[in-house]
């Protein structure tokens, strides 16, 4: 190639500009990136002596042919967007021309700018492009426009053959944010886990009354990921989702009443103890229903009515009972321990469970408060001896930090000898693990017990127990998910797994099967049934 002639170019663009010839002012700057930097200056700023409708086809030429130059000369397009940034209407005029061809930069602008009078232009050009790069800028424009009147053509995009589209357009109308975007959101959902991830995280950030009613809707899900998500999302929106969640308990599911009381636990919104103590007081026939609503109880502040929740201390479930004591132990008061006292002077049988409840709770409160009481230091201690060494340990420690050393002293029977076998418990429930710590010890197992489920597979790495139970409905990692992973490093039979969970999906059950587990159990669980099931796991 010829070397070029800098003064020639020079002197060629501005005979360029006067005669307004643009064929030979581009074929002039085709030749930028063999010019040293002074005589590029020098070009640049001739061009910003030119009309705007003369220099500005020259800009985008420079930015779409000489990148490198751009790149290396920002100046370029600091100076296209400050034309264009003056004169919007122009920008509206390229946007339509015909004589540019590249409209790339002038549709990124028109969004950086949100400038909403381009809707109609980008519509246009959008029905008639074919070049799937140039779609997707101006569906990332819409976005950043947010102009409503755009929503149709990206519904379109919703359903469109290439991924990478149909991601921007659900991105986008999230950045619109109507009522109805996130109606034709919500219509897209169902068929792919991933976008309906995205969808979901859209509607966690809009919070409209439409985004928290599909993600309400998912906390019914059939699948245990997609519960686990939504019900994450709508503990973090908090205070805002709880009127719509008060709503699902007037529902006769008794999974969707579970999940929904789990959230409202973890908001810990006062406004929910109301409709709850209400549900309670209907008596749901669901064991885990009632369960599920004490153990809300224990996680939210009653300022009044506290007094009712003894009648939780007689329900026919352990499981029950027990989240029964934690809501009380979390509101106790003088009233709630006349009537505890009053319970444990009733029938032997009743008395001797309630005392039994009292100290695989480890409610302290409660605890502390009838030490002093001969009957109750009498029925605990027909079962505290007994108890698991972590459950005695923490009772002589509290008795003797209370100056109650004669209690204190009875403590130190039931010395364990002989190895246990170890059995791992995975439950994001820490009253859940409390259960099972006392029913494993019972049963004759030594509980490893884990609220998170990272810090099992890492514990897992290195030993091997006698089988593994897990909850499906946890955070971050679900049950299946754990079993799985579990199920890279041990076979069924080296290390079996049973699911303990209050769902019976057959969608669950399935996909449970297909990861790995052994064997289901439903909850609630006692002694009996727990032991029976791990008994015919084993037995194979």
């Amino acid at each position: 190639m010829a070397d070029v002639n800098p003064q020639d170019m020079i002197e060629e663009i501005q005979a360029n500009i006067q005669t307004g010839d643009l064929v030979k002012a581009q074929l002039v700057l085709a030749h930028m990136r063999d010019v040293d930097m002074k005589t590029r200056n020098r070009l640049l700023y001739f061009l910003t002596r030119a009309d705007a409708d003369f220099s500005v086809p020259l800009y985008i030429y420079l930015l779409k042919n000489q990148a490198d130059v751009a790149e290396e000369m920002p100046i370029i397009r600091e100076t296209l967007l400050s034309i264009l940034l003056a004169y919007p209407e122009k920008l509206l005029e390229y946007l339509a021309s015909p004589k540019i061809t590249d409209k790339t930069e002038l549709i990124r602008v028109v969004g950086e700018l949100r400038l909403e009078e381009a809707t109609p232009a980008l519509l246009n050009l959008i029905a008639a492009s074919e070049d799937d790069a140039e779609i997707l800028l101006i569906i990332e424009s819409f976005g950043l426009i947010g102009d409503p009147d755009a929503i149709n053509t990206l519904t379109d995009y919703l359903y469109a053959a290439n991924r990478q589209l149909i991601i921007a357009a659900i991105q986008a109308l999230g950045q619109v944010g109507t009522p109805t975007a996130m109606h034709r959101l919500a219509e897209r959902m169902g068929t792919d886990n991933e976008i309906d991830y995205l969808i979901l995280s859209i509607f966690s950030e809009v919070q409209d009354q439409i985004s928290l009613e599909k993600l309400n809707d998912t906390i019914r899900s059939h699948y245990a990921h997609m519960r686990t998500y939504a019900k994450t999302e709508l503990v973090r929106i908090g205070p805002k989702a709880v009127p719509i969640l008060i709503e699902n308990l007037l529902h006769d599911d008794p999974d969707f009443r579970i999940h929904t009381l789990n959230v409202l636990g973890d908001i810990g919104d006062e406004s929910a103890v109301v409709p709850i103590r209400k549900l309670l007081s209907n008596e749901p026939k669901s064991a885990n229903v009632r369960f599920a609503a004490y153990e809300a109880l224990a996680l939210l502040p009653l300022k009044k009515g506290a007094y009712t929740l003894t009648a939780g201390l007689t329900d026919p479930e352990d499981h029950v009972c027990i989240a029964a004591a934690r809501a009380i132990d979390r509101n106790f008061s003088s009233i709630l321990e006349a009537g505890i006292k009053n319970l444990l002077r009733g029938q032997e049988k009743e008395a001797r469970h309630i005392a039994k409840i009292i100290v695989n709770g480890q409610v302290d409160n409660v605890f502390s408060s009838l030490a002093d009481d001969e009957v109750f230091e009498q029925l605990a201690l027909e079962y505290l001896p007994h108890t698991h060494r972590d459950i005695r340990e923490h009772y002589h420690q509290l008795l003797l930090n209370a100056g109650k050393t004669d209690f204190a002293k009875k403590l130190t029977g039931g010395v364990e000898t002989g190895e246990r076998p170890k059995i791992v418990a995975v439950d994001d429930s820490r009253m859940i693990l409390n259960i099972y710590k006392a029913t494993l010890h019972e049963l004759g197992y030594d509980p490893i017990l884990f609220e998170f489920p990272a810090s099992a597979l890492e514990w897992l790495k290195t030993e091997k127990p006698l089988m593994v139970l897990t909850d499906l409905n946890m955070p971050e990692i679900t049950g299946i998910q754990l079993a799985e992973k579990l199920r890279a490093q041990y076979t069924a039979k080296l290390l079996p797994i049973i699911m303990v969970t209050t769902q019976n999906e057959s969608q669950d059950n399935e996909a449970a099967i297909t990861a790995g587990v052994n064997a289901i159990l439903h909850k609630p669980f006692n002694a009996k049934t727990l032991g029976e099931a791990i008994t015919k796991v084993l037995k194979g």
